[in-house]
């Protein structure tokens, strides 16, 4: 699939670049993090939150909201899914990686999406960038051979356990965890997650 950069204009209908702010030591303690072959996500972890930057983040790009900063980490070159919160997520790439990306607004009423609608995008080490809550996005995707590791800013408690619904709405039927929504592909075989996906499981290769 064809590959944006990040500093495409086709970028601000689902995120922005943040500038200005010091992660170096963030991207310092993300070199410890674990990259498995495969990929692991861990909502939060001590030592990055530890970071002299976490305030700064949370009072600059979470207006003084408590947060959590975790890590997504390992080799993905497929979408398998695509998620979305009530809220941005902040990206800090320890790597290059890409991410492919689509729009709230354009999943049908039966809550499928075509994955022919989403775009890719190149985001260079060292970036820090907002993706919109309104952003489908799922686990970063290998810019390279190399691995991909980047920290993953959010709202304290998101991506842990769901809470109980009781079908208030359809949409209850995608909250996959605690402030995540997720429509997933057939193909990526995610255990209780409704797989709404249509079209191809996208994959940068």
């Amino acid at each position: 699939m064809n590959i944006l950069k990040v500093t495409d204009p086709a970028f601000q209908a689902y995120g922005k670049v943040v500038e200005g702010m010091d992660v170096s030591e963030l991207l310092t303690a993300l070199k410890e993090v674990p990259q498995p072959d495969d990929v692991i996500y861990v909502a939060s972890d001590s030592k990055l939150e530890a970071c002299g930057c976490c305030e700064e983040i949370g009072n600059s790009l979470f207006g003084g909201m408590p947060i959590q900063i975790g890590y997504c980490s390992g080799s993905n070159y497929l979408l398998n899914a695509v998620e979305y919160h009530r809220d941005s997520e902040v990206n800090v790439a320890l790597t290059d990686l890409i991410l492919i990306l689509g729009k709230e607004q354009d999943i049908e009423e039966d809550f499928t999406y075509d994955t022919s609608k989403m775009e890719a995008f190149f985001i260079p080490a060292g970036t820090v960038v907002e993706v919109y809550a309104t952003t489908l996005h799922y686990a970063p995707c290998n810019a390279h051979e190399n691995k991909f590791c980047t920290a993953v800013v959010l709202p304290k408690g998101t991506n842990t356990e769901a809470p109980k619904t009781t079908g208030n709405t359809p949409e209850d039927k995608l909250l996959f965890a605690r402030n995540k929504w997720l429509i997933a592909h057939k193909e990526a075989n995610i255990e209780d997650a409704f797989e709404g996906l249509k079209g191809e499981n996208l994959s940068i290769k």
